[in-house]
C-alpha cells in the first residue's frame, strides 16, 4: 500500500502595501508641511475624492488626540488642522520625517498666528503638484520642505521658506530640479525682500573656514558649504501676493535691481537661475507656463527655463 503524503499549502509571505494608509500619510503631511486645510489635504493626497474620504480620518485622528485644528476667520467654518505634540511624538520615526525638526504647535491661538503665511507656502506647493499631475512629471507632497536653513557662519543663517525638488521626466530622459522658494505675502518692506538676495548670495560663496585640528576621519569637502547638500546650487524663485498688480510688478523690479546692482548678487546670477512670479498666475497658469520674470532681465519664461 503506498500512502501519499501531501505537503502542507504553500502561504505567500506577508509583503507590505507599498501605498501608505491615509491616515498615516495625513499625519506624515502634517508633519512636513506644519499646517494644512482639508481642501489642501485632499489636493495633496486625494485629488479625485470626495472631500468626505479626507474629513472621515482627520476626524478620527482628532479623537485620538494626534492633530487639532482651528478655524480660519472669514472662512464659514474651514478649518487648518496641524499636529497636537502627541502626533509630533508619534511622527517623529516615521522614514519621511526622519531627522526634520518637530515645531509642535501647542494650541489654537498659536496655530492662529502661523496660519496666514503657513497655508500660502503651501498654495504655492499645491501649484507646483498640480503641473507636475498634468505633465507627467515626479513632484509629490514630501518633495517641497518646509522652513530649510542653512548656515552663513558666525551664528548667522538663511531660512527658505522652502526647498523643493521635482523631476522633468520625457522620453528617455530625467532632468532633476531644485529650488529655494520664497513666499511674500506683501508683509514686510520691499527692500526688506530684495535683500534676501543678499543672503543667498552669502550662502552660494560661503566657504567655511576649518577650526583647529580636524578630528574627522572622512575628508574635508573643499569648496562652498552648499556642495554638501546641492550637486548644483537650487535656483531661487520668489513667489508674490497679497497686493495689487501695481505693488507686485514694483516689488518683483526691486528684486531685479538688487540683482543688478549688488556685486554678490549679480555674480551669483551668472550661474543660479532667480525668478519670480504671482501667485495666482502659477495657480491658474500653472508654473511652467511663462509666468516666471527673470531677475537679470528678459521675458517671462518657465522656472525650468530661467
Amino acid at each position: 500500500m503506498t500512502t501519499t503524503v501531501h505537503a502542507a499549502p504553500a502561504f505567500p509571505a506577508y509583503v507590505p502595501s507599498p501605498v501608505e494608509p491615509l491616515p498615516n500619510q495625513i499625519l506624515t503631511a502634517l508633519g512636513q508641511h506644519r499646517m494644512a486645510t482639508t481642501g489642501q489635504l485632499q489636493a495633496l493626497l486625494r485629488p479625485h475624492v470626495r472631500r468626505q474620504t479626507v474629513n472621515a480620518p482627520l476626524n478620527e485622528l482628532r479623537r485620538q488626540g494626534l492633530v487639532d485644528c482651528t478655524v480660519l476667520p472669514r472662512s464659514r467654518g474651514m478649518r487648518a488642522w496641524y499636529l497636537t505634540s502627541a502626533g509630533v511624538r508619534m511622527v517623529k520615526d516615521f522614514p519621511a520625517l526622519r531627522g526634520r525638526p518637530a515645531y509642535p504647535i501647542t494650541s489654537t491661538t498659536a496655530a492662529s498666528l502661523k496660519t496666514p503665511h503657513t497655508l500660502t507656502v503651501l498654495r504655492t506647493h499645491l501649484a507646483f503638484v498640480a503641473d507636475a499631475r498634468e505633465r507627467g512629471d515626479e513632484h509629490g507632497f514630501l518633495d517641497w520642505t518646509p522652513e530649510v536653513s542653512h548656515s552663513l557662519g558666525d551664528g548667522e543663517k538663511v531660512i527658505a521658506d522652502a526647498l523643493l525638488h521635482y523631476t522633468l521626466t520625457g522620453p528617455g530622459q530625467r532632468t532633476k530640479l531644485r529650488a529655494f522658494v520664497e513666499v511674500d505675502r506683501t508683509t514686510m518692506s520691499s527692500e526688506r525682500l530684495a535683500s534676501k538676495l543678499i543672503d543667498y548670495a552669502r550662502l552660494w560663496s560661503y566657504e567655511p573656514q576649518p577650526v583647529g585640528r580636524n578630528r574627522s576621519r572622512q575628508p574635508a569637502l573643499s569648496g562652498p558649504a552648499w556642495l554638501r547638500w546641492y550637486p548644483v546650487f537650487p535656483r531661487l524663485l520668489f513667489v508674490l501676493t497679497g497686493g495689487s498688480r501695481h505693488v507686485l510688478d514694483n516689488r518683483i523690479s526691486d528684486l531685479q535691481a538688487m540683482t543688478a546692482q549688488h556685486p554678490l548678487v549679480a555674480a551669483m546670477a551668472r550661474t543660479v537661475p532667480l525668478g519670480a512670479a504671482v501667485l495666482e498666475n502659477l495657480e491658474v497658469q500653472g508654473p511652467t507656463g511663462e509666468v516666471w520674470t527673470p531677475l537679470n532681465h528678459g521675458q517671462p519664461r518657465s522656472w525650468t527655463e530661467l
